[in-house]
Order: C-alpha cells, then sequence, then structure tokens
C-alpha cells in the first residue's frame, strides 16, 4: 500500500452521554499522514453536554456531569471541530453511528467519504467470532504503547486504537480504491457507486 496516495484522512471518534439523541461529551481526530497517526496535529474536545450524562453512559467512559461541568458547550467549539476536519475523509469504527451523530452536530459538515475498520475487518479477517474493537485489537495486537492513557472508551485512546487496526488492515490491499472498496459502508460519502449490470441493449 503506497500511504502518499492516500487523501487526507482522520480517525475519529465519539463519546455521547447516553441520551437519545446522545448529546456529544468527546470528540477526537487524529489524522493519517504517511502511514503513521499524526498526534501532534490531532483534536481533542470534552464538551458539557446539555442533558445529563445517563448512569449507563458513565459505566462505558466514565465521563461524570462534574468532570464536564467547567468544559465549553458544543455551540462554543463547533466552529472548531468543522475547521479541524474540514472535507478530509474520516474514519472510525462502526463508522455510521460517528458519523450520523457528528453529522447531527455539524448539519453543514460533509466529509470527502467514510471509512469503517468495522467493515474493512469483516472483508480483511474472515470468520471471526467477534469484530468489536476489543476483539480486533486482541487479534491484530497493534503497538498501542503511545496510546492516551485515559484507556478504552474514551475518544483519544478510541481514535488511536482504531487508527493502528486501520494501517495493520491497509497493508493487506494494493490500493486506495481497493481499500475503499472494502470499508467504505453504503450509502455513506465515499461509497463507489455500483456497477451496472450489462444487457443486450
Amino acid at each position: 500500500m503506497n500511504f502518499t496516495a492516500w487523501p487526507q484522512l482522520i480517525v475519529i471518534d465519539v463519546e455521547g452521554n447516553g441520551q437519545n439523541p446522545p448529546d456529544l461529551v468527546e470528540v477526537a481526530a487524529l489524522p493519517i499522514r504517511h502511514g503513521q497517526a499524526d498526534k501532534s496535529t490531532a483534536g481533542a474536545w470534552l464538551i458539557r453536554p446539555p442533558r445529563p450524562v445517563t448512569p449507563f453512559a458513565i459505566r462505558v467512559h466514565g465521563l461524570r456531569n462534574e468532570h464536564l461541568a467547567s468544559s465549553p458547550a458544543w455551540k462554543e467549539i463547533a466552529d472548531t471541530v468543522h475547521a479541524h476536519l474540514g472535507t478530509a475523509w474520516i474514519c472510525a469504527h462502526n463508522a455510521h453511528v460517528d458519523y450520523r451523530v457528528l453529522k447531527a452536530h455539524l448539519p453543514a459538515w460533509e466529509p470527502a467519504g467514510v471509512l469503517d475498520t468495522l467493515r474493512l475487518a469483516k472483508a480483511t479477517y474472515r470468520g471471526l467470532p467477534k469484530y468489536t474493537l476489543d476483539a480486533l485489537i486482541d487479534h491484530v495486537q497493534p503497538d498501542l504503547a503511545e496510546a492516551p492513557g485515559v484507556g478504552r472508551h474514551r475518544a483519544t485512546y478510541d481514535a488511536f486504537a482504531a487508527a493502528q487496526l486501520l494501517l495493520a488492515m491497509a497493508a493487506h490491499y494494493d490500493t486506495w480504491a481497493q481499500l475503499v472498496t472494502a470499508a467504505v459502508p453504503p450509502g455513506l460519502p465515499g461509497a463507489p457507486e455500483p456497477e451496472e449490470e450489462a444487457t443486450l441493449w
């Protein structure tokens, strides 16, 4: 895989407050440059949600209401996040969830395309019993020594882990086009156009 041929790509992860629809409490955006995660230009934001964080969400990511009380509200940082993402491709695990939540908060934002490490893993590692982020970390054993120390289910850590999984799986493909075909879910930006069936007429 020739990483220099990749377009601008940012691995993202979002955490919510457990409400329906969810309010954002954390967003991470980690660029991929020259085949490596570029932590020097990463973005990470904690957000004070307008509604309380539910007990279930607290059990997942550990972010309590008191942790977020001094963080900015979404409207205070929305333009900054939008500018950071720009029109780059994005990548996430189970990407339609992250894309849908971010798109709801940034209606004017539209990435060039959306890679999904979950979909990519199913194409790359056929026959695994599970394709959760934890299961793939166990299977691939990526180097997470430089991952942020907050741990799993925090946006910065999960974005870093997804980035390492993406790079490991990309090695199984020769071209960016092949990767896109395997990794972009139908209906999301960047999905290849379905081939028209040949006819006799």
